[in-house]
């Protein structure tokens, strides 16, 4: 009976790193879009003059961290 209830705890313990890992792909790919909207609004803003090159540079850097940090799948999805 020990045995069944350690491989229930490991599987468990499996299941529950897989849905963090799921839960923090998710969370980033959704950071990622919010970003890469920002920076799509920001440069709408310049072309019609009513933002600003800081702005759009400012936006761009955000999305780079990103980017190198979390990779760019929230762009090819």
């Amino acid at each position: 009976m020990a045995g069944f209830l350690d491989r229930a705890k490991e599987q468990a313990q499996r299941g529950l790193t897989q849905g963090k890992q799921k839960l923090d792909e998710v969370q980033a790919q959704r950071a990622g879009a919010d970003l890469l909207k920002k920076l799509g609004a920001a440069y709408y803003a310049e072309r019609r003059g009513s933002g600003s090159p800081a702005a759009t540079q400012q936006a761009l850097q955000a999305l780079e961290s990103h980017i190198a940090a979390n990779g760019d799948a929230f762009l090819h999805s």
